[in-house]
């Protein structure tokens, strides 16, 4: 792997972790609410909420590439190519989380209209926003250990960012208003979450400009000069990469995996335990692994390696789910299973953002052209396909399973899909996780001379 005298202090690193800070916070706020929030609080039916979702989703997905093909064959005034993306897009991304979590007074059709629209916006945003969030740890250095680095403080922001938007959401929506007594929705739930959703803004516009004035673009591609590339030769460049396509896949069962977590959680919290607010211990313990795993990623993988370091990430996730699976009511069992995710996500995170910033190396020296913008989007297509794939899937199961809002007891097989999607399903795509990540040869390209 590659290493240079290029070392990033202390100070950078801690802005790339309040980056990641705050845009976990709006991601991981809108993964584990926003879907709960249309059918408990908008009383919008679960499967055309699913589907306002889905909509939303894949048009982020589709844009993804385009705007990543847009950013690769242009500059800012200042000769920067990612970096003050952060800046100019943190506000509009953080005022679109609000006016989601937002009603209106709309009435029900018009309503569910402009839930689409809003949420097509918020993705639009994210899209921005996620350029610099994947792409400047592979132009802050090009030392292989440096950017693992980072990518350990990204996750340790992660986590932080996550806990902000999740398991502090309750406890504001208490403070606001937004809980009753026993843990679950008032009637003051609708400014509970709006104010929730101002204080998950602001912290995601400080975390951006603190990465934007912290961190530097310091690798410049290798001609500088050269013509705009075009899309038929970009893709070209991308789909010849093996270790970008497998890694694309790794990224969309991740994604799976992650979001049927982030979503059912309060589902099962409410539904199967009885109170709403027993999703905050649940993810409370998820973090916690997932700060502690962050330590443990930089050894394990000088130990074991990068591909067996994913695949241990993968076989730990599998192997928790089996108690949960056995008996989905034992609070014993959830706990086991939020332990393991927090462990194999983490890996899995750092290593394929490591993983994307070798790529970006390896297609440069095969090609003589960086591709940073387009394999950060690229990558995200993938992320997203995968949540609108997994929504789709909880909210017409769900569906098909008689899931009602209105109910305080949901009907038995209701329960049994809530149960099935934190279960063997995520079992199954963590097994998929596995499979790929066997395939990988990263390591191997990125040492091997340049085509």
């Amino acid at each position: 792997m590659r290493e240079s005298s290029i070392r990033i202090k202390l100070t950078e690193k801690l802005g790339f972790f309040a980056f990641s800070t705050g845009s976990n916070v709006v991601y991981q706020f809108k993964s584990l609410y926003y879907l709960f929030f249309l059918t408990n609080v908008l009383k919008i039916d679960v499967l055309t909420a699913g589907t306002i979702l889905t909509i939303g989703t894949v048009w982020d997905a589709v844009n993804d590439p385009i705007i990543g093909f847009w950013a690769l064959n242009r500059k800012f005034k200042s000769g920067e190519r990612i970096r003050p993306f952060a800046k100019w897009f943190a506000l509009p991304w953080a005022l679109s989380v609000v006016a989601l979590f937002t009603d209106f007074g709309l009435p029900s059709k018009l309503c569910v209209v402009f839930c689409v629209v809003v949420y097509i916006v918020f993705e639009l945003f994210y899209t921005f926003i996620a350029i610099p969030y994947n792409s400047m740890a592979s132009l802050a250095t090009d030392s292989d250990s440096q950017r693992r680095s980072i990518n350990v403080w990204r996750n340790l922001g992660g986590c932080l960012g996550s806990g902000i938007g999740a398991v502090a959401c309750l406890p504001l929506l208490k403070l606001f208003g937004g809980l009753d007594e026993k843990g679950n929705l008032s009637a003051g739930s609708k400014k509970g979450f709006f104010l929730a959703a101002l204080v998950m803004g602001a912290v995601c516009i400080a975390g951006s400009l603190i990465h934007y004035y912290t961190t530097r673009e310091r690798i410049k591609p290798i001609n500088e000069t050269a013509s705009p590339l075009g899309a038929k030769e970009v893709f070209k460049m991308l789909f010849s990469c093996s270790s970008w396509v497998k890694n694309m896949i790794y990224i969309l069962l991740y994604g799976v995996n992650n979001l049927l977590l982030m979503s059912l959680i309060t589902y099962y919290a409410t539904y199967v335990i009885g109170s709403t607010a027993m999703a905050t211990p649940i993810q409370a313990v998820y973090l916690v692994f997932s700060v502690l795993s962050s330590f443990l990623v930089t050894p394990i993988d000088k130990k074991l390696g990068r591909r067996r370091t994913m695949m241990l990430g993968a076989l730990v996730m599998v192997l928790g789910k089996i108690w949960f699976v056995i008996n989905p009511f034992s609070m014993g069992a959830i706990y086991l299973n939020a332990v393991s995710v927090g462990f194999g996500a983490t890996v899995a995170f750092v290593m394929f953002n490591t993983n994307r910033n070798n790529i970006v190396d390896i297609i440069e020296r095969k090609n003589g052209r960086r591709l940073d913008s387009l394999v950060s989007t690229a990558d995200n297509l993938s992320s997203k396909l995968a949540v609108a794939l997994a929504t789709q899937l909880i909210a017409l199961w769900l569906k098909i399973a008689g899931f009602d809002a209105s109910l305080a007891l949901q009907p038995t097989k209701a329960i049994s899909a809530i149960n099935a999607m934190l279960g063997w399903v995520p079992m199954a795509v963590a097994a998929g996780m596995f499979i790929v990540v066997s395939g990988i040869r990263i390591e191997e390209e990125s040492s091997s001379p340049a085509g």
